[in-house]
């Protein structure tokens, strides 16, 4: 988990003063002179060339080289510049001796602030993206990271250490600032319009696309980061280390514990984006979420503007002419296909009712079936008249006959399965003729092994039943006594698994014969 804030982490900023100071037209041309000079590798500057450079800029009619030295002095004051004498210069008159002349260097507080501002003033809106090819990336990197066996050569951890956290934060940021541009106020309006139909399309597979890509690869990324050990996570730790203090820094760094508790933090977020921990789930899971919404808004946006604009076209010329059209047919039937060609299937209702057929000949029509008659609550906010309530229904009966009949299934099954039990092993072309009932127990087992990654089950009398596949796919047939089905010729071989379940089963079985 990451630490907590400490006292020194919390501070004021006095470097963020020059931003909204009275005089900030001043302040921030200076900074951004500096800066740019920075970026050319010009680093320490005199006043003389800073005042220069900010009059050619034509932003202050009446400024001058006493008033550029002291913003100067301000700046240094709050702590964006850092200033040193410069003693290379020869001094020719006392006032030049006494004024001591400086150079000035930005601090890195004020660098990553300019770079802030400069980033600032290129946003028009959230931008973003989705790129399914940074989870290929994650997975590979920690592949790397786990098939080295804690061997690497110098400087390999550090670049193995750098591309994952990069692209896991390029991954993070793009993808939520994707999926924010698509909640914006813009947004809303422009899907609103007709013109969103033609983006409708290529927003949809484009984010479809990212969720099947989310789907594959991130359980590739959870494999790797759960077969990545304490203690080869350690080892790499220890590689990065070992990389990042090779590179020789004259300014002062962090201890190598600080560094560590980074490393740990950092792994701790990645680890947390895709697996998730006890209190919550993974962002990965979130971002999926947030994909199939943003789908479904796309959608229902397209389907409200289509409706708007059918709503406002008059087809009173068109009905008036369907109308004189059904008018003038004489046969039911043909009466029937023009319905179903001009209005298609009408909204249906779902009413509850038990489904008595006739007949299970796919060839009736559903206008002779029989109707079922169902009473249709009122939905009316006006109160019904009072009705008085019936007596509790006694269905003792009905669950006695439902009871009778699970007895006698429940039988008939363990019978069948002591029967395997006390065979062992046997092929589905081996069997006699069986009953319903232990056919589709049989159909059960096939189905329950095909869906095992071990082909085989155990049943609840703790019986172990393993299917073999024939070889070459043969074929049998499966006598029942309503019908016979063909299917594969399945070995089954039955093991018990726990005795004590079982022998519970058969003294059962005997007790109630």
């Amino acid at each position: 988990m990451r630490k907590n804030p400490d006292l020194q982490s919390l501070r004021g900023v006095p470097e963020l003063k020059y931003v909204n100071a009275d005089n900030v037209t001043r302040y921030r041309a200076i900074m951004r002179l500096i800066y740019q000079q920075y970026q050319k590798l010009n680093y320490w500057l005199k006043p003389e060339f800073i005042y220069e450079e900010l009059m050619k800029w034509k932003l202050h009619k009446n400024y001058t080289l006493e008033q550029c030295q002291i913003d100067l002095n301000q700046l240094v004051e709050w702590g964006n510049l850092t200033a040193q004498h410069d003693g290379g210069e020869r001094v020719v008159t006392v006032e030049e001796y006494l004024r001591k002349k400086f150079r000035y260097l930005l601090t890195p507080y004020s660098i990553e602030i300019e770079r802030m501002l400069e980033s600032l003033e290129s946003i028009r809106g959230y931008g973003g993206s989705l790129e399914p090819t940074l989870f290929d990336k994650i997975a590979d990197t920690l592949n790397k990271v786990s098939g080295n066996a804690g061997i690497y050569e110098p400087g390999e951890a550090l670049e193995y250490w750098k591309t994952l956290i990069n692209v896991f934060q390029t991954l993070h940021e793009t993808s939520v600032d994707y999926i924010a541009s698509l909640q914006t106020g813009m947004a809303e309006e422009l899907m609103a319009t007709d013109t969103f139909l033609l983006y409708k399309d290529s927003i949809t597979h484009y984010l479809q696309d990212f969720i099947q890509a989310l789907q594959r690869r991130s359980y590739k990324i959870e494999g790797r980061l759960h077969r990545i050990t304490t203690g080869v996570r350690d080892i790499f730790f220890s590689a990065v280390m070992e990389d990042e203090w090779l590179i020789p820094k004259l300014e002062q760094s962090i201890s190598k514990e600080e560094y560590l508790s980074e490393l740990q933090d950092k792994w701790s977020s990645l680890n947390r984006w895709f697996l998730g921990d006890e209190e919550s789930i993974s962002d990965s899971v979130l971002l999926e979420r947030a994909t199939k919404e943003a789908i479904v808004k796309v959608v229902k946006s397209a389907v409200r503007i289509q409706e708007k604009k059918r709503s406002s076209i008059s087809r009173k010329k068109d009905l008036d002419h369907l109308g004189k059209w059904f008018y003038n047919i004489n046969e039911l039937n043909t009466s029937h296909k023009l319905a179903a060609y001009a209005f298609g299937l009408f909204q249906s209702r779902h009413l509850q009712g038990e489904d008595i057929r006739g007949s299970d000949s796919k060839e009736m029509s559903m206008w002779q079936e029989t109707s079922i008659s169902r009473t249709i609550r009122s939905r009316s906010r006006k109160k019904n008249e009072r009705q008085d309530s019936d007596a509790a229904t006694d269905n003792s009966k009905l669950k006695k006959q439902f009871r009778e009949a699970f007895l006698i299934k429940q039988k008939q099954e363990l019978q069948f399965l002591i029967q395997m039990v006390t065979v062992r092993t046997i092929n589905i072309a081996e069997l006699g003729p069986i009953s319903s009932i232990t056919r589709l127990q049989l159909l059960d087992w096939i189905s329950r092994c095909n869906a095992s990654s071990t082909s085989s089950i155990q049943t609840s009398e703790g019986v172990q039943i393993e299917m073999n596949t024939p070889l070459g796919n043969n074929r049998t047939l499966l006598r029942c006594v309503d019908g016979t089905l063909e299917l594969l010729n399945h070995n089954f071989v039955f093991t018990v698994m726990n005795h004590k379940a079982w022998e519970g089963q058969v003294a059962w079985l005997s007790a109630q014969q």
